[in-house]
């Protein structure tokens, strides 16, 4: 079994140590590294080439929002999560925007941070619902709507299908969950999901539920 490589990133040397014994369990999951702040972190991704970090917010020497779109920028293929307190909304937006493919609360359950750092690495997101929603709602009071014409246009590129897994996405949902909801299957959705952000032009399932947002189309 091909183990996912692990790379965490807190200022607290005991929550790392936390995650560490709490990851280590995990027989598909390998902790490659470890990094007090974003700088380090940025080194430590060119050096132990992770699959997956868990990436803190605020930190020393550089934030956490501002690392995500650096290690992005030069390794498009590493996920991010972000794994932080929820009052810092600002910064976990800006993660987003930056590329981070799902947010985490620290308080969670071990099981849920093991579901997301699955999901991510298999390219999709994890969102827990009430973060969603809260999302969601933060971009529709920070993001103008455009003109009913421009967004209209790019909703009427969606077939019926397509607009329906995007609400589904905004939702925080996972590939299986949309299939369940929708009644079709993963692969299905997995196409579905393809051409959703080719046509918004986005890398990841996050972006394109910020760019729909942004466009008022949810």
């Amino acid at each position: 079994m091909k183990k996912l490589r692990l790379l965490l990133v807190d200022d607290q040397a005991m929550f790392r140590e936390g995650l560490r014994l709490t990851l280590g369990q995990q027989p598909d999951f390998e902790v490659v590294g470890e990094a007090g702040d974003g700088l380090a972190a940025i080194e430590s991704v060119r050096r132990a080439a992770p699959d997956v970090v868990l990436m803190d917010l605020r930190m020393p020497n550089l934030g956490g929002a501002e690392a995500t779109r650096r290690i992005k920028a030069e390794t498009p293929s590493v996920k991010v999560i972000i794994l932080t307190t929820f009052e810092e909304d600002e910064e976990v937006f800006s993660a987003l925007r930056a590329g981070a493919s799902g947010y985490l609360l620290k308080a969670s359950p071990s099981g849920k941070l093991c579901e997301a750092i699955r999901l991510a690495a298999r390219g999709e997101t994890w969102l827990q619902p009430s973060v969603a929603a809260k999302l969601v709602a933060e971009f529709a009071r920070l993001a103008p709507r455009p003109p009913a014409s421009r967004a209209g246009g790019v909703f009427e590129v969606l077939s019926p299908r397509e607009q329906e897994v995007l609400l589904c996405l905004a939702d925080g949902m996972s590939n299986k969950e949309i299939g369940r909801r929708l009644a079709i299957s993963e692969g299905t959705v997995k196409n579905h999901m393809s051409q959703v952000l080719g046509k918004l032009n986005v890398l990841d399932r996050t972006q394109a539920a910020l760019r729909a947002r942004e466009l008022g189309l949810l």
